[in-house]
């Protein structure tokens, strides 16, 4: 069983971290913003909106899943860690700047999925 739920999570996160950072390639693209019909033809246009979807519809199914099985608590915490995984792309790909609330923030977000963690493993043990 943990197999299954380290393999989902990880499946959980990548389609998260897709849909995230597709959703920003895709805002990118659609500079500049204009409300007319030329603007939602370019962003309809654009393949980064439908990996985004398809990314929005793999964490769905995957999630589902895993709720079939995963204690809730652990599993929604653990469904954070895409904030962090987003934001170390964000650096890398589109070079945007970490700061040290962030890194703090991550911390804590790693801190208290790992702290949910060994209390769930203590609690079935």
């Amino acid at each position: 069983m943990r197999r299954f739920y380290a393999a989902g999570f990880l499946l959980l996160l990548a389609f998260d971290t897709l849909t995230q950072i597709s959703f920003k390639y895709a805002a990118l693209n659609a500079l500049p913003v204009a409300a007319d019909i030329a603007w939602l033809v370019r962003i309809v246009g654009h393949p980064w909106v439908y990996l985004a979807i398809g990314g929005y519809v793999g964490a769905f199914f995957t999630w589902m899943s895993l709720l079939k099985h995963a204690p809730i608590g652990p599993a929604f915490a653990a469904s954070h860690l895409e904030v962090v995984v987003v934001m170390i792309a964000a650096r890398f790909l589109f070079d945007e700047k970490l700061g040290w609330m962030q890194l703090i923030g991550a911390a804590a977000i790693v801190s208290g999925i790992a702290c949910l963690a060994f209390s769930t493993r203590d609690d079935h043990a």
